[in-house]
């Protein structure tokens, strides 16, 4: 019995084959692409009219043709998806080049089920079995880590533009006190996919107040961003990291499902660090703020450098909190 080669779109192939080669031929793709993949995706594919003219030869009784084009309509499926994966990350590393950094290793795809988040050892309170738990890590055996930022003082809009150009995944932290003069700004960040979340109306040191005025602080903040930005927040972070009994409580009261601190801090010109080996370990919480040169020694953007040289050297790669948590 013959077998009958069905009939492939060679044009559309052609077109997919040629962008690929311009993509990875254009110097522009990021560090790690395949090399292999890269000397095939650039071998010039034949022109419509010269396939069309050809009159391929049958195969033997049995057997297909070893270097038939694709036949499947997956395959040209994935031949595409290959093509958008190497042009984003050549569209990556030409924005990391502009920003004065390698480009930022690629996080992997988010787990399939969450992982547990319980209390971390020595952050509970008494009697708090039921109350959100408290944490700096998140569990998993993936290099990632998670970057958090809070307050909301200073709204440099070159910080918009830095992590959607890097597609740096974060989650803010916002104080009503200090994003009230624009709240528009972070219409923007929630816009290009970040996650909006509580750190009270006026950061006020908690544990020195009672559970009524923490339930303020806290819930009422929770009702504004929802306001706001149409989302009640999931996550909330006590200012300076203090909570007692009263402030989990008040924060389970209105809707809070968990507690992130962090393991590492980071500024412009330094990393400070929660653990004692003074390094990242997987799932660890990156904590910083919304700040500029009036407190710090650089900007925003000089900060995300320091954070990603870190990151990156050491092998990790930033992925987004909400996928974990």
């Amino acid at each position: 019995m013959q077998l009958v080669r069905k009939k492939v779109n060679v044009r559309a192939y052609t077109i997919l084959t040629l962008f690929l080669a311009a993509a990875v031929g254009s110097g522009c793709a990021a560090e790690g692409t395949p090399k292999a993949e890269g000397a095939r995706a650039s071998r010039p594919a034949k022109s419509a009219k010269s396939a069309k003219s050809a009159k391929p030869a049958k195969p033997a009784a049995g057997q297909q043709a070893e270097h038939a084009l694709p036949q499947e309509p997956g395959a040209a499926g994935a031949l595409a998806a290959y093509v958008e994966k190497v042009r984003k990350q050549a569209v990556r590393a030409a924005a990391a080049k502009k920003w004065g950094l390698k480009p930022p290793l690629a996080a992997p795809p988010p787990p399939a089920v969450k992982p547990k988040i319980t209390t971390r050892k020595g952050f509970e309170v008494e009697d708090g079995e039921g109350l959100p738990p408290v944490f700096t890590t998140v569990p998993t055996e993936e290099k990632v880590v998670f970057l958090t930022i809070d307050d909301g003082a200073e709204k440099d809009p070159e910080l918009l533009k830095m992590m959607s150009e890097l597609q740096i995944p974060y989650s803010a932290f916002l104080s009503d006190y200090v994003i009230r003069d624009n709240y528009g700004y972070f219409k923007k960040m929630q816009a290009n996919g970040v996650a909006l979340h509580n750190h009270t109306i006026n950061h006020r040191y908690l544990p020195g107040l009672s559970f009524a005025q923490q339930q303020r602080e806290i819930c009422v903040q929770q009702d504004k961003l929802e306001e706001r930005y149409g989302k009640r927040p999931a996550l909330f972070r006590p200012p300076y990291g203090n909570y007692n009994k009263d402030t989990l409580r008040a924060a389970k009261s209105c809707g809070v499902e968990a507690v992130p601190l962090w393991a590492a801090e980071a500024f412009p010109d330094h990393m400070e660090w929660r653990e004692w080996d003074r390094d990242l370990h997987p799932g660890d919480i990156i904590l910083t703020h919304f700040r500029g040169r009036a407190e710090w020694k650089g900007t925003m953007p000089d900060m995300i450098r320091q954070v990603m040289k870190t990151v990156t050297a050491k092998g990790y790669a930033v992925a987004k909190l909400e996928d974990y948590v």
